[in-house]
């Protein structure tokens, strides 16, 4: 049984034992969980080893762009291709056996450059592509662009002769094709008049099923092909996630904190009809998108002379289901919208005795700032790091017993001995190492937000023990000295909690991948009793996840306050609440739920504006054309709701710090000597209802 906190809570007297100083927060303290810390510590440097090591073999380029037969990515300023963007198969007899059913021959080991833009047939004669220009070709990479990489005029009788059986250095055009994706899909409609002055040359056979084209669809819509495209979205709208993911959750969070200090009569109220308009208006625009509602689909038909963008099969899919989970969401939304209406004045109250204090100790508006700026940095290095980490395979060639033979302009001969393709190779320690960063920023982000939750503890809780707004002792600088405690003392508790949820939100997620594997592999429980069992642990561990983030907030309040650890704070701050929870259960509920869905505004309004701006013109077509708005708003959307996260926080703490020192209050004096008026009243209002309604059930 703990004993009581009056001495740790309660004023303290000056040194020689007559005059009180005006704190209230124990100073007499020690560092805590300091094992913890030192974890913490490690952990950090090996992340800026791991990114390091993704800096330096990773190309964010390989995302985008693909390996020429040489190997090099196309884009790269470094392998002199910086004008050179769209990879290019020359050889349509060698895309056409890639995509028969038990051919050796793969896609990438057909022989592919780098263009600056798809070739199309000639309507009169035959064009030419040629391969780089090297050895006897003299001619510039300009020259050779501005040639439409033709030099079949400068090639030599045995050259012309090589390119007439398709083994180069020039390949004619039949087909036509079409930028997607930085690749130029072959149409597999020959062009009869090319065909004509092919065979008229004495040029081999040529297929032309529709082979040649489901090959290199194929290729594009590999789940590597997506992956990569889906993060290398992330890496070109950089400025969306500034703009949509840093500012506009910022100004959003700082005027709702505004308004809930001067307009906290109607913020629950305006919060809830927002919050409803806004998923139904990012529902509809998801409807827009699919074509289900109005002409302004995504398409996923390739069009030679569409400038916007086009997506996949599958990536059309994925934003089909992304419109039916957006619909049930809403409807659950609206639903339990409807169900808190009658609640609504409860947290009504309990929002103004929040008010009151950001009112008192003015310094926790601004204070979100410092943890939002350290955040904005850190996610700055981490998602530069990461594009760097999922393009860090290492350049092969691949191993293939497949007849590839090309001419190369360097040995003047055609050459069957190094030609096979390129591919990047990810070994398994780059796998541990993309999820031990993605961990890594999870734990930081829960480090941080735990950091700013503490401060803010320690700040309300002078406001509360100080009598509230019956007193003037209030200190001016309790933001700055809370800051200082939590750096001196209590970071490696705040460090044990933030890990605490990290390690089991990560299992919680590891257990739903492998459900998700097991489910494709069509391996489930056959009987209802393995159903039900299955399906109660999942329940049971989200619950779990529930609890554990509550009583981590609740034991920063305690860690504030008496700078005790991690796990003495949450036995404290847990006795605490289940000894009141009838008194400050629903009280505290109607709050969070208010709050929650204030956040969810804040970030569904930044992925609306990221919407909005991944639909310009700038990313649908040219250089930072996107594949999909998908991950990128998705991005926005978790920052918003982290940046919301930091700035509620002040509202959230101040409500659990208050309530929980009440409780305090109540258990050692019998009443709550020092609590504000206006918590009482709240309090014993909410105390009458519940009272009334036992009765009345019974």
């Amino acid at each position: 049984m703990r004993g009581p906190l009056g001495a740790v809570i309660g004023r303290y007297s000056s040194s020689d034992g007559t005059t009180p100083v005006g704190g209230i927060i124990r100073h007499n303290r020690k560092c805590s969980d300091i094992a913890v810390l030192v974890i913490l510590i490690a952990f950090w440097i090996s992340m800026i080893v791991n990114s390091s090591f993704g800096f330096n073999q990773g190309n964010p380029l390989r995302l985008t762009y693909g390996l020429d037969y040489k190997g090099n990515v196309c884009g790269d300023k470094h392998a002199g291709l910086h004008e050179v963007e769209l990879l290019y198969w020359l050889n349509p007899n060698q895309v056409y056996q890639s995509g028969l059913k038990d051919s050796k021959l793969k896609l990438v080991d057909a022989r592919s450059i780098c263009l600056l833009d798809c070739p199309v047939p000639s309507e009169d004669s035959l064009n030419w592509v040629c391969d780089y220009p090297e050895g006897d070709i003299r001619l510039s990479m300009d020259d050779w662009i501005d040639s439409n990489y033709n030099y079949y005029e400068y090639l030599t009788p045995e050259m012309r002769n090589s390119s007439l059986q398709l083994q180069g250095p020039c390949y004619p055009v039949i087909f036509p094709s079409v930028n997607v994706y930085w690749t130029c899909q072959f149409i597999a409609r020959a062009s009869n008049v090319s065909l004509n002055h092919w065979q008229q040359m004495g040029g081999v056979s040529i297929n032309e099923d529709i082979v040649i084209d489901k090959s290199i669809h194929k290729y594009i819509n590999s789940r590597s092909a997506v992956l990569k495209r889906y993060m290398a979205d992330i890496g070109k709208s950089w400025p969306v996630l500034i703009v949509c993911g840093g500012i506009i959750p910022l100004f959003l969070s700082v005027i709702w904190l505004l308004m809930i200090r001067y307009f906290v009569t109607a913020m629950p109220w305006v919060t809830v009809v927002f919050f409803n308009l806004l998923m139904v208006s990012v529902t509809m625009f998801y409807y827009l998108k699919v074509g289900w509602i109005g002409n302004n689909a995504i398409s996923p038909i390739i069009g030679e002379h569409d400038p916007y963008i086009h997506v996949s099969g599958r990536e059309l899919t994925h934003l089909r289901i992304g419109t039916i989970m957006m619909t049930f969401i809403t409807i659950v939304a609206i639903l339990t919208s409807i169900a808190i209406v009658r609640r609504i004045l409860i947290g009504t109250s309990v929002l103004k005795v929040a008010a009151k204090v950001i009112g008192e100790v003015r310094a926790l508006i601004t204070f979100p700032v410092i943890p939002y700026c350290i955040l904005a940095v850190f996610y700055m290095f981490w998602i530069s790091a990461a594009l760097h980490l999922f393009s860090s395979g290492q350049v092969v060639q691949n191993n293939c017993n497949s007849n590839c033979c090309a001419y190369d302009l360097l040995e003047k001969k055609v050459n069957c001995d190094r030609c096979c393709g390129y591919s990047i190779h990810y070994t398994p320690h780059i796998g541990i190492a993309i999820l031990f960063h993605l961990f890594g920023c999870y734990w930081a982000t829960q480090f941080f937000i735990a950091c700013s939750s503490t401060v803010i503890a320690g700040s309300v809780a002078s406001y509360y023990w100080a009598r509230g707004e019956n007193s003037q002792e209030i200190p001016l600088l309790s933001v700055i000295s809370s800051m200082k405690r939590l750096m001196r003392y209590n970071l490696g508790s705040v460090a044990l909690g933030s890990l605490t949820v990290s390690f089991v939100e990560s299992i919680r997620l590891l257990l739903e991948s492998m459900r998700r594997k097991l489910k494709v592999s069509s391996y489930e429980p056959d009987n209802w009793i393995g159903k039900a069992a299955y399906r109660t642990s999942q329940f049971f561990l989200r619950c779990i996840g529930w609890i554990i983030k509550s009583v981590n907030r609740n034991a920063y309040i305690i860690i504030a306050i008496t700078g005790e650890s991690f796990f003495r704070s949450s036995a404290i701050a847990t006795e605490l609440i289940m000894n009141n929870i009838l008194r400050i259960g629903r009280v505290n509920v109607i709050g969070d739920v208010i709050l929650f869905l204030g956040k969810l505004c804040v970030s569904l309004s930044s992925a609306v504006f990221a919407f909005l701006m991944l639909d310009t013109h700038k990313y649908r077509a040219a250089h930072n054309k996107i594949t999909s708005p998908l991950l990128p708003v998705l991005v926005c959307w978790i920052i918003g709701y982290i940046v919301a996260t930091l700035f509620f926080g002040v509202v959230e703490m101040s409500i659990d710090t208050i309530i929980l020192s009440y409780c305090q209050d109540s258990e050692e004096n019998g009443t709550a000597q020092y609590a504000p008026p206006l918590l009482m009243e709240t309090l014993n209002n909410n105390q009458n209802e519940t009272q009334r309604l036992t009765q009345g059930s019974q």
